[in-house]
């Protein structure tokens, strides 16, 4: 059957599936994070330096530069700048106010800073000493807007008072202590470097502004931006992404030009795109609920091709197990069951996933509902309804894909056609896991794994778990394991009813995961 890919895509994809060239009115959202984590670690070093020199002046100099000055003023200067910097350290760290918000504090402790670094100097100078050299000031000037990047006009405003601070201080100190006029060249030269340095910090913060919005336009895809990214893995990467129109948030897919590389026809890799391209068609084509949903998926003109699917909040199944430890039988027949509500549509489509494993199983909130099961990442399906030389080059006889810990005997010997079989036995591997909190076979190599897989009967559950397993249920589990495929139950559906078959003590009710939720709701939402 004759199939369209991304790479005709890109050619023929309708401009509102293009990325509109334009620039975000702010940074993206992560470097607005990193910038006020950098902003921290500026406040920190501020307080150490600041520390190490004062006390070098204050208490091991002969003299203080021979200042008539009263020390007070200078300690109480050191201490108010030590104070505040450490107070800008531990509340940018803290994580409870807008990034943007803090940034904005920040060019008022840029300017704060100044005063502090200014007051230690011109207050204890005898009048008549001539300073020599770059201000620490100018230092301060410089380097601040390369740390933490702002808006150029907030900048130039910012710094312009910033280096002002030092006029200021000179001016106050000569009032308060009575001192003589200075010259003019003087005064010139001892503070154009001031204003020198604060144009220099102005066109610096302008080049990494523009730099980090020409990020947040590359990150444009279609209709959604991506604001945050949660993990590579596979053929990609996933961000959380916002639609410009919509308050919805997404899950976005990406496969970029950098993991394309220059292979295949056209400077393409082609079977990176062809499985791309699948797993978008594959998902698309889906109904269940238990199936992630997919909204949309395009080109962008920077190369990149992505599509986006429902954000789901909550935990995947390996998170949940490896924070929380194994679940309750009862949990783990609902989980399962609608596992199968979303293997069942796929395999009556003629898909086998082939990748089914904890990390690929979400369970989340869904509207009012709770413990709501998501299936994902098609990115290995194959369509065994088809007979096409597509599918042999995306997958070969005797090349094994899929997870070690749950691949199915016959997949791991890679011989003959894989059927919905197969992912029953990934299913009852993920089961194991729920159930135990263990894999199958745990082994040190993934060959030696596979080898178990092909050869080894799996210890019941029952022996290698605390909590209480009906027996009813591990042998069921303990047949989806059945090396023979025919021995295992055929179908999903088939799977289905013998878990609703299930005897257990106390059955699992919205009631019990909803406070189960209440409790162990998740910091924050995960990709579909």
């Amino acid at each position: 059957m004759a199939e369209r890919s991304f790479v005709q895509a890109k050619q023929e994809t309708p401009s509102y599936l293009r990325t509109s060239p334009r620039t975000p009115a702010t940074l993206p959202a992560d470097l607005l994070e990193a910038a006020s984590k950098r902003l921290s670690m500026a406040a920190l070093l501020y307080a150490i330096t600041y520390f190490i020199d004062y006390s070098n002046d204050r208490f091991f100099s002969v003299s203080p530069l021979g200042g008539t000055a009263s020390p007070l003023v200078g300690d109480v200067t050191a201490v108010v700048s030590i104070g505040l910097s450490l107070i800008v350290f531990f509340v940018a760290r803290s994580g409870r106010f807008e990034t943007q918000f803090l940034l904005d504090m920040g060019l008022v402790y840029w300017a704060v800073g100044a005063l502090g670094i200014e007051v230690g100097k011109f207050w204890w100078l005898p009048f008549g000493f001539e300073l020599t050299g770059i201000s620490w000031v100018c230092v301060w000037l410089v380097l601040f807007p390369l740390i933490v990047p702002t808006t150029p006009g907030k900048t130039l405003l910012a710094a312009l008072v910033t280096a002002s601070m030092g006029p200021l201080m000179y001016l106050i100190a000569l009032v308060a202590r009575g001192g003589p006029t200075p010259e003019g060249m003087y005064v010139l030269d001892l503070f154009l470097p001031y204003y020198l340095s604060a144009g220099l910090a102005f066109i610096g913060s302008r080049i990494i502004y523009q730099l980090g919005c020409d990020v947040g336009e590359a990150r444009q895809m279609g209709s959604y931006r991506l604001i945050k990214l949660l993990g590579r893995g596979g053929i990609g990467e996933v961000w959380i992404a916002k639609h410009r129109l919509l308050a919805r948030l997404a899950a976005v897919k990406l496969l970029s030009s950098e993991v394309l590389g220059a292979t295949g026809e056209g400077g393409v890799n082609r079977v990176a795109l062809r499985r791309f391209e699948r797993e978008a068609q594959a998902t698309a084509a889906l109904r269940s609920p238990h199936t992630v949903e997919l909204y949309d998926f395009g080109t962008t003109d920077n190369g990149s091709f992505y599509y986006a699917m429902e954000l789901l909040d909550g935990f995947d199944l390996e998170s949940l197990v490896t924070r929380f430890g194994p679940i309750p039988a009862e949990r783990a027949i609902g989980f399962l069951i609608q596992a199968c509500d979303s293997l069942a549509e796929a395999h009556g489509n003629g898909l086998i996933h082939r990748d089914i494993k904890p990390s690929n199983i979400y369970v989340c909130r869904l509207g009012i509902q709770h413990d709501f099961i998501k299936i994902l990442d098609f990115g290995l399906v194959k369509d065994y309804s088809q007979d096409g030389t597509d599918q042999t080059q995306l997958t070969r006889e005797g090349i094994t894909t899929g997870t070690p810990a749950y691949m199915s005997p016959e997949t791991a010997l890679g011989q003959g056609e894989v059927d919905a079989r197969s992912d029953i036995y990934s299913l009852g591997c993920v089961a194991y896991w729920l159930l135990t909190g263990q894999l199958v076979f745990e082994e040190k190599t993934s060959m030696k794994v596979i080898l178990q897989h092909i050869q080894t009967p799996p210890v019941p559950p029952s022996e290698r778990s605390e909590l209480e397993i009906p027996e009813d249920l591990e042998k069921l589990v303990l047949s989806c394991l059945e090396k023979e495929r025919d021995q295992r139950p055929q179908t999903a559906l088939e799977l289905s009813r013998q878990l609703v078959a299930c005897q257990v003590a106390e059955p699992w009710t919205q009631e019990r995961a909803e406070q189960w939720w209440t409790l162990h709701q998740p910091s924050q939402p995960s990709a579909g």
